[in-house]
């Protein structure tokens, strides 16, 4: 044997270890992704290791596997679900302009992402619902998401702030909870109450907040009057 045979075979095995690395995270990713849409129906709380397996045709020790428990398995769904949504509303919107230019990007694109999920469900809202009063790691990872979402979105406040599209006095954590407010009345109104006018409402609603703390419009010079000869 020569001494480059060790060194060929070593390499093989670097790359059979590679491929079957990769093909267990494109499992899982898969798997994850099952898993969401699952979730976005019957909630977190309903998913479980024999729903999942059931769903993507696999066995019960070949989804657990990739988790190791039902709470890794939640976790991993919620990761996924604050992905997608900074994915599909947050970075789009950076491509703004500071101020209401970015704002307005923000809420649209949060509306849009709205619009899918009233037809399946949002995990942030239903998971608040079932592990609001359950502390633990599952909790933790939804308020964690949450929380980054709104602080990002507080951060959209200030920036408009302090560009002058919104009062300086305008309080940022207050103006997002009165827009994170509308999106929670959009979800309770559209999907809970079928009301076809809610989408028109909360948009309605975001044009009275942000006229409601953005700068006054200064009154236009009155013309003088001509003097009577």
């Amino acid at each position: 044997m020569t001494s480059s045979e060790p060194s060929a075979k070593s390499g093989r095995d670097a790359s059979s270890e590679g491929r079957a690395l990769l093909k267990g995270r494109q499992t899982k990713a898969s798997i994850v992704e099952a898993a969401l849409g699952l979730a976005s129906h019957i909630g977190l709380e309903g998913l479980s290791i024999g729903a999942l397996a059931e769903v993507t045709q696999m066995s019960k020790s070949g989804v657990f596997a990739h988790f190791g428990s039902r709470e890794e398995l939640q976790i991993s769904v919620i990761r996924e679900y604050h992905r997608l949504f900074e994915a599909e509303v947050f970075y789009p919107a950076m491509q703004a302009q500071r101020g209401l230019p970015r704002l307005r990007a923000l809420f649209a694109n949060w509306m849009q992402r709205v619009a899918i999920e009233l037809q399946s469900g949002c995990i942030f809202i239903s998971g608040a619902v079932e592990f609001d009063d359950r502390p633990g790691p599952v909790r933790d990872a939804l308020a964690s998401s949450v929380q980054a979402w709104l602080s990002a979105f507080c951060r959209a406040v200030e920036q408009a702030k302090e560009v002058g599209d919104l009062r300086a006095d305008a309080d940022e954590r207050q103006v997002a909870f009165e827009i994170h407010g509308l999106i929670l009345s959009l979800h309770y109104e559209a999907r809970f109450l079928k009301n076809p006018g809610a989408v028109a409402r909360a948009n309605t609603g975001f044009e009275h907040i942000l006229e409601r703390y953005g700068q006054p419009v200064a009154p236009s010079p009155s013309t003088p009057k001509k003097s009577k000869e």
